[in-house]
């Protein structure tokens, strides 16, 4: 096994078939990998996500897969983790800081977790041993396990009390389901994650609301014409009043091929709440359904090979279980 760098994947996979008996080598980078999952400076971070790449291409066998990720803590500050298939933590959670010139895992913000695989690892946090590094590339891995493509996600809590008993059946019920259900083994690889971000209109008082104002989909307004087109539609004390904001229904971010992830955000009008619970449920699962298809036309020239259809497939019939719960 190369050194932990950023060895173009084709490379490294070929690497691993050529050394044959892949029951063995399984159990050798995996043992590695245990020694890795507890890291404490760049160096060990970097070699486990590579360790994680090489047993994302020749299986993970009866070990629970993980990936290796770097994203962004709320401070800005770099922030490194392992996740299962559910996007469950697993092993050491770290946000790094600036430190002497270099950089240095934070104790303070650092966490650990526990596995199925090693159920004796401590999950307090060991500050004591943290050195700084003079290399601050951290990498993330770049191939993925398979899991289930579409995450539904909040921006805000907020909502009509009407609409919140339909809302948390989507993080209680629908997601779970999703996550059981989806077979991702099946679509291929190249899409990591279709992200749903639901926006609600919601009123918290005079002085916190916020009501969405649907604009027309054929008019293909640019983000400075709302406003002016919500006065040509009410007057200022009306918007001031109601906290309406007018927006587009979809508003789609783009696909990162790095990250293999594509966002677009829902927007729920008040009168959404209005609805029944059958009702929201029959809107939300034709507006999630309309989104994703949206984004299998756009991306499926990038991944050709990635089969669309039958994630939509499944998608659409879990979709109609949880109406009919």
């Amino acid at each position: 096994m190369p050194t932990a760098e950023n060895v173009p994947l084709h490379k490294l996979e070929a690497q691993l078939r050529r050394r044959g008996d892949t029951d063995a080598l399984r159990e050798e980078l995996f043992a590695e990998f245990l020694r890795c999952a507890d890291y404490t400076c760049v160096s060990e971070w970097n070699r486990a996500v590579q360790l994680c790449e090489s047993l994302a291409i020749i299986g993970w066998g009866a070990h629970e897969p993980v990936e290796a990720l770097r994203d962004v803590y709320v401070n800005g500050a770099p922030n490194t983790f392992f996740a299962n298939a559910m996007g469950c933590p697993r092993f050491t959670d770290a946000v790094w800081k600036q430190s002497g010139g270099g950089l240095m895992i934070d104790a303070a913000r650092t966490s650990r977790h526990a596995s199925p695989d090693d159920t004796h690892r401590h999950t307090d946090t060991d500050n004591g041993h943290y050195s700084v590094s003079e290399d601050s590339t951290l990498l993330s891995q770049r191939n993925w396990i398979a899991k289930n493509p579409i995450w539904i996600k909040r921006t805000l809590d907020n909502c009509y009390p009407g609409s919140r008993a339909v809302i948390d059946s989507i993080d209680r019920d629908l997601q779970p389901a999703l996550d059981a259900g989806m077979r991702p083994q099946l679509y291929g690889r190249g899409l990591n994650r279709i992200i749903i971000n639901c926006a609600f209109s919601f009123d918290d008082g005079p002085h916190c609301k916020t009501n969405y104002i649907i604009a027309d989909e054929g008019r293909r307004l640019r983000q400075s014409e709302y406003y002016p087109t919500l006065l040509g539609m009410y007057t200022e004390d009306e918007i001031e009043a109601n906290g309406y904001y007018l927006r587009p229904r979809y508003s789609h971010g783009p696909f990162r091929t790095d990250t293999g992830r594509v966002n677009v955000s829902i927007m729920f009008e008040r009168e959404f709440s209005r609805l029944s619970h059958g009702e929201q449920k029959a809107v939300m699962s034709e507006y999630f359904l309309t989104a994703a298809t949206a984004i299998a036309t756009r991306v499926k020239k990038r991944l050709p090979a990635y089969d669309f259809p039958l994630m939509l497939s499944d998608f659409r019939t879990i979709l109609n279980t949880w109406q009919d719960a």
